[in-house]
């Protein structure tokens, strides 16, 4: 029987309930919360990055070889590839903001600096 367990997307702070086993990748499309990949979950874009604080490590499985191959030190900083990632049991994530989004939102800043000094 697989036990169910919580998962907490942070910054968003949406959390889903998944069985032991599954993939952060799997529960953060399950919990509404876009993280990119373009490899379809094997480890090969590295876009699916996201950050397990040290005292969460546990609660996910043991990096893949793979993982380990294409994280290396990454690993002991905390991050880890969404797609391999098995959760083991209760645990919190934060998601970095996707790069393209970032840009739009430096972008407006700017663009609303620039009205409030015309203004």
């Amino acid at each position: 029987m697989n036990k169910q367990h919580s998962v907490t997307f942070l910054p968003d702070n949406r959390t889903v309930s998944v069985r032991s086993g599954t993939t952060l990748l799997e529960a953060s499309r399950r919990a509404g919360v876009s993280i990119r990949t373009r490899c379809g979950g094997v480890a090969g874009c590295l876009m699916c990055k996201v950050h397990v604080a040290d005292d969460q490590s546990s609660r996910l499985q043991s990096p893949t070889q793979a993982e380990t191959y294409k994280l290396g030190s990454l690993l002991t900083d905390g991050v880890r590839l969404s797609c391999q990632a098995r959760v083991v049991a209760d645990v919190s994530v934060s998601v970095p903001e996707d790069p393209l989004k970032a840009a739009i939102r430096k972008k407006l800043a700017e663009q609303q600096e620039e009205d409030d000094w015309f203004n």
